[in-house]
């Protein structure tokens, strides 16, 4: 047993909250982690973990080794960073993940900028509606639409997104205009299956209460831009986030419908695993591309005055 491996296993299983998820992290075996941590336990003749079928808990001694573990470990790779040069020089591939949509927008042109600036860094780039789970997918940095469940991710937020509906005039003149969120189930819908603008959600104004709205789908698309696409044509009305029609609705080809209703525009956040030693390549894309992002939302998130 290499005991810096088997800290470095124990480490990581506490932060991550199980065994297997640190495994994955790892990319080895689950049963190889479980050895390597019974085997640590074993040496130190101390039980540091309590294992069940839902979490990890540390023991008293358990706190106490992990900590220092935590020390050495920062110690050690800082050295190694550092007579790698990567602490000095920003190299090697940095993965990111996205959602498409946002990836097209916002994020290639940042992109674009920062591998200019910093020649020895590649970018593996995620695109996914659904989202990735930055240690499964062994990605470095996402950005998230919504509210965040996984706490222990590091989190900076860059802006905000409205949902909206929208619909070309045409359609407006021929099925005229809807005056509540429920009108929709009678009106031609083109629906983008969003895993986080599924189901179609409305805030009523005099309450503050959400409420959901179950419209027949004209046309069911996969992505924001082909619903923008198809509402364009006139197929139907299509909920979306309000960057994704920005520019047909100042072309005039959409018009927003249903402004009264809008729920609160949803935070978009840069995340990433905790660390206490970040890659250079990491500090410097999060350094670079969080003001950058901010501004290309900046105009985004304002809730209409009705």
């Amino acid at each position: 047993m290499d005991r810096l491996e088997a800290m470095a296993m124990l480490v990581s299983s506490v932060e991550l909250g199980s065994l297997s998820a640190a495994a994955r992290r790892m990319r080895i075996p689950v049963s190889t982690l479980t050895r390597n941590v019974n085997d640590l336990e074993a040496l130190l003749g101390t039980k540091l973990l309590v294992r069940t079928t839902r979490k990890l808990t540390l023991t008293e001694a358990g706190n106490e080794y992990v900590a220092a573990a935590k020390q050495i470990l920062e110690q050690v790779d800082e050295q190694e960073r550092r007579a790698a040069g990567e602490f000095r020089t920003p190299r090697g591939e940095l993965v990111v993940a996205t959602p498409v949509q946002v990836a097209r927008l916002r994020v290639l042109t940042v992109i674009d900028q920062f591998l200019a600036q910093y020649p020895d860094v590649r970018i593996r780039l995620l695109q996914s509606d659904r989202n990735v789970d930055l240690i499964d997918a062994h990605a470095d940095v996402a950005i998230r639409i919504g509210r965040l469940r996984d706490s222990s991710l590091v989190a900076t937020r860059i802006g905000t997104l409205r949902v909206v509906v929208v619909a070309s005039p045409g359609l407006l003149k021929k099925h005229g205009m809807p005056e509540t969120p429920e009108d929709l189930r009678d009106f031609p819908c083109a629906v983008f299956d969003s895993p986080y603008l599924s189901p179609w959600r409305f805030r009523n104004p005099d309450t503050e209460e959400t409420f959901t709205v179950a419209v027949v789908p004209r046309l069911l698309v996969l992505s924001p831009d082909a619903g923008v696409d198809a509402a364009i044509d006139g197929i139907g009305a299509t909920l979306v986030l309000e960057h994704d029609v920005d520019e047909a609705v100042k072309a005039g080809k959409l018009q927003y419908i249903l402004q009264a209703y809008e729920v609160e525009p949803l935070p978009v956040h840069l995340v990433h695993i905790s660390r206490h030693i970040m890659p250079a390549k990491l500090r410097h894309f999060v350094d670079f591309s969080v003001p950058k992002l901010r501004a290309e939302l900046a105009s985004f998130g304002r809730i209409p005055e009705i």
